[in-house]
């Protein structure tokens, strides 16, 4: 018999058997997390469930994190309702300013290696970085786990990502993670997991793997697993390796060698080219944040591009930290310093102009280069608007210079 993938070999732990692709199963679920925008619906329907008590408190995390702080009365309320049903049946609860959903569930190790861990939001694949199957859910479904602690699922089918050569210098991980969406497509994953190796891999930091994991859902996957060969944690864990003859649908290979930096033209996190594309695009506003690219390392690219210097006069950058503690670490080796004298703006660490919701919402007509995983008509909030995709460096860079420029060669003509 061939060699289980990651996926086959995770979910079938967490169901007590061997499974294959296709097979579908009842699993063992270690962890649940649900922001403010899921969360009120998945209380409400757990209480028509019958339910009282969540399966494991210590297990179940909800964040307030997509509209923190509350924008609205309506919002407001919907932000006591998790207050006081976390606070009834003793589960997780970060309040606002904490982070991040997903960045807070690493922080606090509330997901380790190998577990399985299903959350009320798409990118709930991004815990693929630490070696876990972690996958999007519907809040009906995520209501069902909080009672039961268990749900169904497809073991899906993998498709392998071999990023051979080592990548230029300049060449950041979400380069590199733009190259693979835009090699796969919006839809070229649907279904199916994605495993993400070689050696440009292997060399990335934990921050670098959880941005190319975590866009693993914009090509349809519903989970994408990082080669666990580099991964370092600040604590022992056991990964889970694919096994030898592992059968795959699909092997995609990228020499990452010849990479320059890619960016993502309006309107898909898939219509990715070669930045030279668009060098020279006037841009009004610069964002740099999200479970994507809102970590230290990310504001540490920026802050190297912008040191000493001003943005342009006509550009507002602004800057959502991943977390607390992301800000925090950027405030003691003044990186923050770095990046509010060249003229950024931070926010409440969170997810607000990533969705729309509010704390930077551009205008009819803007455009706008952001760090983030989506760029669909109205994403940020505007359907008016035009969003560009690219790493934390080029965005820098452009808001720098006003246009869309190149971080490693500083080319914006």
């Amino acid at each position: 018999m061939s060699g289980r993938t990651i996926a086959e070999q995770i979910i079938g732990q967490h169901a007590d058997s061997t499974v294959r692709a296709d097979d579908v199963v009842i699993v063992r679920v270690d962890a649940a997390m649900a922001t403010d925008t899921t969360a009120p619906f998945a209380i409400e329907t757990f209480k028509e469930m019958g339910g009282r008590r969540v399966w494991n408190p210590e297990r179940m995390v909800f964040v307030i994190d997509h509209a923190a702080p509350a924008p609205t009365e309506a919002i407001a309320n919907l932000h006591v309702m998790m207050r006081t049903f976390a606070r009834d049946t003793g589960s997780v609860l970060h309040e606002i300013g904490r982070g991040i959903g997903h960045q807070v569930m690493v922080e606090n190790a509330h997901v380790r290696p190998s577990e399985l861990v299903v959350g009320a939001d798409s990118h709930t694949v991004i815990y693929g970085a630490l070696n876990a199957f972690s996958s999007g859910v519907g809040s009906t479904d995520l209501a069902a786990v909080m009672l039961t602690g268990r749900t169904w699922m497809r073991v899906p089918r993998t498709i392998r990502v071999e990023l051979l050569g080592d990548a230029p210098v300049g060449i950041s991980p979400k380069d590199l993670t733009l190259a693979i969406v835009g090699q796969l497509g919006i839809d070229g994953a649907t279904g199916r997991a994605i495993e993400y190796t070689g050696a440009a891999v292997r060399a990335l930091s934990l921050d670098g793997r959880l941005t190319m994991a975590s866009m693993a859902v914009e090509t349809g996957a519903v989970a994408g697993l990082v080669d666990a060969d580099g991964l370092t944690l600040p604590y022992a864990f056991n990964p889970t390796h694919a096994e030898a003859g592992a059968e795959y649908e699909q092997v995609i290979t990228i020499d990452v060698r010849e990479l320059t930096p890619q960016i993502a033209l309006p309107h898909s996190p898939d219509s990715v080219v070669s930045i030279t594309h668009a060098i020279g695009t006037r841009i009004d506003m610069a964002f740099i944040g999200t479970c994507t690219n809102g970590r230290l390392e990310d504001l540490r690219a920026a802050a190297d591009v912008l040191r000493g210097q001003r943005i342009a006069s006509h550009v507002r950058l602004i800057i959502a930290p991943a977390s607390r503690e992301v800000f925090a670490a950027g405030l003691r080796d003044g990186t923050v310093a770095t990046l509010t004298d060249a003229g950024a703006s931070f926010i409440t660490p969170g997810c607000g102009p990533c969705v729309g919701t509010h704390l930077g919402v551009p205008g009819n007509g803007e455009v706008v280069i952001s760090a983030a995983n989506r760029n669909f008509q109205g994403r940020m909030g505007n359907p008016h608007a035009n969003v560009y995709l690219a790493s934390p460096a080029t965005v820098a860079a452009s808001a720098l210079h006003g246009v869309i420029t190149a971080a490693n060669t500083g080319a914006h003509t």
